[in-house]
């Protein structure tokens, strides 16, 4: 406050403009970030549109392969330039890339005020003015729409994939205690969140380093019983070693969602031994039988990876007979991408880019027709949907065979009915296309 001729002024604080580029993994410790600053009683906003020149400007970044890399590092040349132009205040950096990259971010982009890693979150308080406090534990200020949220429930990683630079930013894996999911969890469902998306880099790994035991069925239960959850959605499950008992807490509970998130990166022999994966073609096929024998209505979703050092021919035209046959509710492909310091760095990058994307765009073209088929089999039935957003003259939510961004949507005629945006209601599918099912409300 500045006192002039009698007359109190109060000077705006300076507004903490928070940027969060990356995976959902990101999304939550930028909120984490977001509730221990707003509990601090400081000004600060996700991604505001307008800054002023005191406003202080925090770059949550990817550093997982080239392309999170090059948006990474595009984004902090855009806000150290603003920086240099007068038009904010300070450039913080924090997240994997700086983790992974700090001497050479210093070195290059000398005009940052600070680096910090991923598990800075006291340090980066700190230098913003705030202290850490314990009683914020599960507070966060949400930047998805309230009724879903990101749930993280472990950090970092121990499996030994070649290919992955995750460990190297992430450290190792570090479950995080069951009673402060579930306190976390009952914060989100009072203040109007309604699914639960559990993330991790391998959530069938939670409990072995803090309980002994695979845990996660016990976790589920326990998030099944809070009250105002209606949906607990899992993502980036590891098929080796994988409790089944999660399985048997999905048939058990209507508020688990009957969708899995199994990325298995390939299925030759020979692939999957090179980017250790502690698995083979018939042990991977036999899970995922497995799987949709416990649960016959499950979705389950992969990702796939195309040109991995030493891939031929011949592995690829394996693998696309696998995703054939197999046919996945959902799927993702990407390129591979050579990451120093990993195991797989130390091979040849000896597949050419085009072909790298010539393949993916196979799978995904294939998978397209599968996609199709699947929705038109939907044609005619009545689904639960959550209401994500409004456009145009659509209201548009998903199954829970759904994951927000990633999977199908639900286009609903607006004309016809009315959707609360964050409500569940009963649509009938009139019609089908390759990633989204089209229908109306019924009561």
């Amino acid at each position: 406050m500045i006192t002039k001729n009698k007359t109190t002024v109060k000077v705006a604080q300076p507004k903490i403009n928070v940027i969060t580029l990356g995976c959902s993994k990101n999304t939550y410790d930028s909120e984490v970030l977001m509730g221990q600053l707003k509990g601090n009683n400081l000004n600060v906003e996700h991604e505001a549109n307008k800054l002023g020149k005191d406003d202080i400007v925090v770059i949550n970044t990817c550093g997982f392969i080239d392309n999170a890399k090059q948006e990474s590092i595009d984004t902090i040349l855009q806000y150290s330039q603003l920086k240099e132009e007068g038009k904010v205040g300070k450039v913080i950096v924090t997240g994997c890339l700086s983790e992974r990259y700090k001497p050479d971010l210093e070195a290059e982009i000398t005009n940052v005020d600070a680096y910090f890693g991923t598990n800075d979150l006291q340090n980066i308080l700190h230098t913003l003015g705030a202290n850490y406090k314990h009683e914020l534990i599960g507070e966060r200020l949400l930047t998805t729409p309230s009724h879903f949220a990101y749930f993280k429930i472990a950090e970092g990683c121990n499996r030994p994939c070649s290919f992955c630079a995750i460990p190297l930013m992430r450290g190792k894996h570090v479950s995080r205690d069951m009673n402060e999911l579930v306190n976390e969890a009952k914060i989100l469902a009072a203040n109007g969140t309604k699914e639960l998306i559990l993330i991790a880099q391998d959530l069938t790994y939670y409990g072995l380093d803090i309980y002994g035991k695979r845990n996660l069925d016990e976790l589920l239960r326990r998030l099944s019983d809070v009250n105002g959850i209606e949906w607990i959605r899992l993502q980036y499950a590891y098929p080796a070693g994988f409790p089944m008992e999660i399985l048997d807490a999905m048939n058990e509970r209507e508020n688990i969602c009957k969708y899995l998130d199994m990325p298995l990166q390939h299925i030759t022999d020979n692939m999957l031994k090179s980017m250790r994966r502690g698995t083979t073609k018939q042990k991977t096929i036999d899970i995922v039988n497995e799987i949709r024998a416990r649960v016959p209505n499950i979705a389950m979703r992969t990702t796939l990876i195309c040109g991995y050092p030493g891939e031929t021919e011949r592995d690829f035209e394996e693998m696309y007979q696998w995703v054939a046959d197999t046919r996945f509710d959902r799927l993702g492909c990407f390129t591979y991408s050579h990451e120093e310091k990993t195991h797989a760095y130390d091979l040849a990058d000896d597949v050419p880019e085009e072909v790298k994307q010539e393949r993916v765009d196979a799978i995904m073209e294939l998978q397209q027709g599968i996609s199709f088929d699947i929705n038109q089999e939907k044609v005619g039935n009545t689904y639960k949907v959550l209401v994500d957003r409004k456009e145009g003259d659509f209201f548009i939510g998903r199954t829970e065979f759904d994951s927000p961004e990633v999977d199908n949507e639900v286009l609903i005629d607006a004309n016809s009915g009315y959707a609360a945006i964050g409500s569940f209601v009963h649509v009938k599918v009139d019609r089908a296309e390759d990633f989204d099912l089209y229908g109306q409300i019924v009561k």
